[in-house]
C-alpha cells in the first residue's frame, strides 16, 4: 500500500512572514506617503546614474561576455549595450553594472545597496510582463520599487544591521534575495500565500561573502546574484512552486534569521519581529541614502574628516610630504570592512573597499572622483607614500554609528584633529537637487544630453507613464561611452 502524501506545510496566520506578505500584497500607492513615492524616484534616477556609468567598466564587460555566452535572447533590456536577454540574465547583468562603480545607494542603519538589487528585478519582469494588451504603468513600477525599498532594510534589521559585515557576510547580498523577491512579486500582482512562497525560495539562495571585497570582480555581482534569485523565485512562486513557509520566524533548526546570524556576538544574535514593525507607518526608504563618493560607504567619513581638515588648515595640509602618521579611527564595521592596506599593485575593487586608499586620494588630490581610479592613475607613487603612513583602529565608542575621527602628526610635532558623527550622504543626506546634480555630473559623456533628459523626465515623472517598461526600457537599451578609460 502507497504511502499517503504528505500535507502541505502552511504557515500560521500570526507568523511574521504571513503577516508580512499580507502587507505587501496590499501595499497600493495611494497607501505610500507621496514624500516615500518622492523619495523612491529619486533613488531609482540616482541608481540609473550608477548603471549607465558601469555599462563598460572592465569587470562589467566580462561579465557581460560570459552571461551573453552563455543565455539566450528575451525581451529584457541590458543597459547600455543594444541588447535584450532573458530575465534572469538582464537582472543579473544591470545589477552588476548600477554596482560596478560603489556610487550607487546605501541603506545607512542595515546596509544594502537597494536600488542595485530592486531596479534590475523590477525592469527585467516589467519588460518580461509588458505587451500592448498589459502595460506596466509608472505607478506599478513605482509601487513595487517601494516594497524592495522597504523590504530589504527590514530583513536586515531583523539579523542585527552592520553586524553582518562583521561577522563575514556582504550584508547587501543576503539582504537582498527577498527585496527583489518581494518588488517583483508586488509588480506581478501575486497573492500573499504565493509571496510568502517567493519569499521563501529567495530567503535559501540568499549568500555573500565579504572576503569578495579585497580583490575579486565578483564583488560587483553579488547584489546582481541577489537580484536574480528574488526574481526567480517570484516566477517560480507564479507558477506554483511552493518554497520554505515562515521562513523569517519558523522555528526549525535551519531558519534563515537563525541560520545567518550563526557567528553573531551579541546575546540576541536575531530579531524577527523587526520585519514588520511598524508597517504602513515606518518607512524605511527614507534611509536609503545616495553617497557623494565611488567608495565603499564606511570610507566616506574619513574622507569628510580630511575635507574639513583641508578647509581649516589650506596651507598645512597641502604639504602632505610632511606628514609622518595619518591615524583614522572607526566603529568596528566599518574596520572590519575598511580598515585594512591593498597590496601593490592595487586593483580598482580594493582601492575602492579600503580606508588607507581613500585617506589617499583625497590627502594627495583634494578631491574623490571617477576618474581617479582610470589605469594610469589607479597606482600612483605618492598614494603608496601616503598609505604607508596610515593607521586604522577600532574605537568602541564609535559602534553602532557613522562617527570617525582623524588625527594627524607632522614633522615639525603639530598634531590636527578632528571628528564627525556622520559623512555627508548620510547627515546630511544629499537633497533631491543635489541628487539630479549628481545624475547629470556622472552621466555627462555617458549618454546624450538628449537621453540624459528624457530619462530625468520619465523617472521624476513616473505616475504619468502608461508604458514604463517600453518607454524606459527603449531610452536604457542603446549603447554608452566609457569615460573611465
Amino acid at each position: 500500500m502507497a504511502t499517503p502524501a504528505a500535507p502541505p506545510v502552511t504557515s500560521t496566520d500570526t507568523s511574521v512572514t504571513r503577516t508580512f506578505s499580507t502587507w505587501l500584497e496590499e501595499l497600493t500607492p495611494e497607501s505610500i506617503p507621496i514624500e516615500i513615492r518622492t523619495r523612491a524616484k529619486y533613488l531609482i534616477l540616482d541608481g540609473l546614474a550608477c548603471a549607465l556609468l558601469g555599462t563598460r567598466l572592465p569587470w562589467s564587460v566580462k561579465a557581460h561576455d560570459a552571461i551573453t555566452a552563455i543565455e539566450g535572447r528575451g525581451k529584457c533590456t541590458v543597459i547600455g549595450w543594444n541588447e535584450s536577454l532573458t530575465p534572469s540574465a538582464a537582472a543579473l547583468l544591470n545589477s552588476t553594472f548600477l554596482q560596478g562603480f560603489d556610487l550607487d545607494d546605501v541603506h545607512i542603519e542595515a546596509p544594502i545597496h537597494a536600488s542595485s538589487v530592486i531596479i534590475p528585478a523590477v525592469l527585467a519582469a516589467a519588460e518580461q510582463e509588458d505587451s500592448s494588451t498589459n502595460p506596466i504603468s509608472g505607478n506599478a513600477f513605482l509601487t513595487a520599487m517601494v516594497a524592495g525599498y522597504e523590504t530589504g532594510p527590514r530583513v536586515g534589521y531583523a539579523l542585527g544591521g552592520s553586524h553582518m559585515l562583521t561577522i563575514g557576510w556582504h550584508s547587501g547580498a543576503i539582504f537582498g534575495p527577498a527585496a527583489s523577491a518581494a518588488a517583483v512579486s508586488k509588480l506581478l500582482n501575486l497573492p500573499a500565500a504565493q509571496i510568502e512562497d517567493a519569499l521563501g525560495m529567495a530567503c535559501t539562495q540568499a549568500c555573500g561573502l565579504m572576503s569578495a571585497q579585497f580583490e575579486s570582480m565578483v564583488k560587483r555581482m553579488q547584489h546582481g546574484f541577489a537580484s536574480r534569485s528574488g526574481l526567480l523565485a517570484t516566477y517560480l512562486a507564479k507558477q506554483g512552486v511552493t518554497g520554505i513557509k515562515d521562513v523569517f520566524d519558523s522555528s526549525s533548526g535551519s531558519s534563515f534569521l537563525k541560520m545567518y546570524s550563526l557567528g553573531a556576538e551579541s546575546e540576541k544574535k536575531f530579531f524577527p519581529e523587526e520585519i514588520c514593525k511598524g508597517l504602513g507607518e515606518t518607512w524605511h526608504t527614507r534611509k536609503v541614502r545616495q553617497k557623494p563618493y565611488a567608495l565603499m560607504a564606511g570610507t566616506h567619513c574619513t574622507v569628510d574628516c580630511l575635507r574639513v581638515l583641508q578647509a581649516k588648515y589650506p596651507e598645512k595640509m597641502r604639504d602632505w610630504k610632511k606628514m609622518v602618521k595619518i591615524e583614522a579611527e572607526m566603529a568596528r564595521a566599518a574596520m572590519k570592512k575598511g580598515g585594512w592596506h591593498p597590496e601593490k599593485p592595487a586593483t580598482v575593487t580594493a582601492a575602492q573597499m579600503c580606508v588607507p586608499y581613500a585617506v589617499a586620494l583625497q590627502v594627495v588630490d583634494g578631491e574623490v572622483v571617477p576618474a581617479q581610479f582610470a589605469p594610469g592613475k589607479l597606482n600612483r607613487e605618492e598614494l603608496w607614500q601616503v598609505m604607508e603612513m596610515v593607521e586604522c583602529r577600532e574605537v568602541k565608542e564609535f559602534d553602532h554609528s557613522w562617527a570617525q575621527r582623524v588625527k594627524i602628526t607632522f614633522e615639525d610635532g603639530e598634531v590636527l584633529e578632528t571628528m564627525l558623527k556622520a559623512p555627508r550622504g548620510v547627515n546630511p543626506e544629499l537633497s533631491n537637487e543635489e541628487v539630479v546634480e549628481k545624475w547629470r555630473a556622472v552621466t555627462r559623456g555617458v549618454i546624450s544630453e538628449e537621453r540624459q533628459r528624457k530619462i530625468e523626465e520619465t523617472v521624476l515623472n513616473l505616475e504619468t507613464v502608461d508604458d514604463v517598461a517600453g518607454v524606459l526600457g527603449e531610452l536604457l537599451r542603446g549603447e554608452t561611452t566609457n569615460v573611465l578609460q
